[in-house]
């Protein structure tokens, strides 16, 4: 593993746990106070782990620490090895695009050239190659600024929001959901594609009432217009969908009930309409929703049985690669909750199989991977995923 150092040779695999957990937190951008708060600890408790005067010697400890931070526990017990599978180089070049706030010196493009390259972003996406997107994303991004169309500059905020959640880098995420939220402007439509970014990138930061209030407010201000394009129906009613797995994150399933309800009447008065919003949106993600609404409310068997009728579907098979893996890994961890190891390891065999981006670059498909992987013997397919992407020892 290379220093993470000025030029000290010490790497994070010399460190102790203690120097890990403060390193994380301060990327993190978190004080002392705020990571007490998320593990319901004492700011002195915060401070004692950190300086190597308490101990941290149970693992379910080190798991939580590590959920709150947003990586794999690997991570913190200084287990994790280098590998090609890990999460791709050139997030930083991303973070330089987004800290640009001069017109960008950008090569000259046509608009229509900026949308055939926003169009090609989107379907790198789609087909979760994420090491790709993230090569081409900071140059996206000038072009588009560049191009001063807005509609192009918020859905290039957009990809790389969605990108940067997907990376574990929830944080940056916000800030470019954010920029799409300002880019939009007074256009409601753009402005509810926006708040879509803006639910995603709060749900991963575990904030998920205000996710909740963002996407019920954007959700009523396209949905209370009658008239409207079956296209900006499917925006209205994926914000409906947000706001549902965001209430079920709150405990709130009896809302979120009422919310995947809604969602399904939109999306079943929907019939080929052109997506130009690219959300996918359709009665086989509402019913992928109730799944993880089912699974949120500990009701295991009645979500696993929605699961197995549901990726038996002609709709599941069209839906967008991403948009599938996606789904795989969080049927996964509604598995792991029931202690179905053999069921975990086969949602995430499959969703290696659709979308091996989803697997081996996210930090929270990794976590999972090492969750499962503790098993002796490890169920099949998993210890594989786990030398892939480095959590062997």
């Amino acid at each position: 593993m290379r220093s993470q150092t000025g030029g000290g040779g010490v790497t994070s695999d010399d460190l102790p746990i203690g120097r890990r957990v403060a390193r994380w937190r301060v990327r993190r951008s978190m004080t002392q106070q705020m990571l007490a708060d998320r593990v319901r600890r004492s700011k002195s408790w915060v401070d004692k782990v950190e300086r190597g005067v308490r101990t941290l010697d149970r693992y379910s400890v080190i798991q939580e620490l590590a959920h709150v931070l947003r990586v794999d526990p690997e991570v913190l017990l200084g287990q994790q090895r280098s590998t090609p599978e890990g999460t791709p180089v050139g997030v930083d070049d991303i973070r330089a695009a987004l800290a640009r706030y001069d017109t960008p010196q950008a090569p000259a493009r046509t608009t229509d050239e900026v949308r055939r390259q926003v169009g090609y972003a989107w379907l790198t996406y789609q087909h979760a190659h994420y090491g790709q997107l993230v090569r081409v994303l900071p140059g996206l991004l000038d072009a588009a600024q560049a191009a001063q169309a807005r509609e192009l500059l918020v859905q290039a905020y957009r990809i790389c929001s969605s990108l940067l959640v997907k990376l574990g880098e929830a944080d940056l995420g916000w800030l470019a959901a954010d920029r799409a939220m300002a880019a939009a402007g007074d256009a409601p439509v753009l402005a509810a594609t926006a708040a879509l970014s803006v639910a995603q990138a709060l749900r991963a930061s575990n904030r998920d009432r205000l996710a909740l209030t963002a996407t019920l407010a954007a959700a009523h201000r396209v949905t209370s217009v009658p008239q409207r394009p079956a296209g900006e129906w499917a925006v209205g009613g994926t914000l409906l969908v947000q706001a549902a797995l965001a209430a079920a994150g709150c405990g709130d399933t009896r809302r979120a009930d009422e919310l995947t309800e809604r969602a399904a009447g939109i999306a079943a008065n929907l019939r080929g309409y052109d997506d130009q919003h690219r959300t996918s949106f359709g009665p086989i993600t509402v019913e992928m929703a109730r799944v993880l609404v089912a699974a949120s409310r500990c009701d295991i068997d009645e979500a696993m049985r929605q699961h197995v009728i549901l990726i038996r579907r002609e709709a599941w098979r069209r839906l967008p690669a991403e948009y599938r893996g996606a789904y795989l890994v969080d049927a996964a961890r509604a598995y792991l909750q029931v202690g179905d190891l053999r069921g975990a390891a086969r949602a995430l065999v499959d969703a290696d199989s659709i979308a091996p981006a989803e697997v081996r670059c996210r930090p929270l498909a990794r976590t999972v991977i090492a969750e499962i992987a503790r098993a002796h013997p490890a169920p099949s397919g998993v210890a594989r995923l786990a030398t892939l992407v480095g959590l062997t020892r």
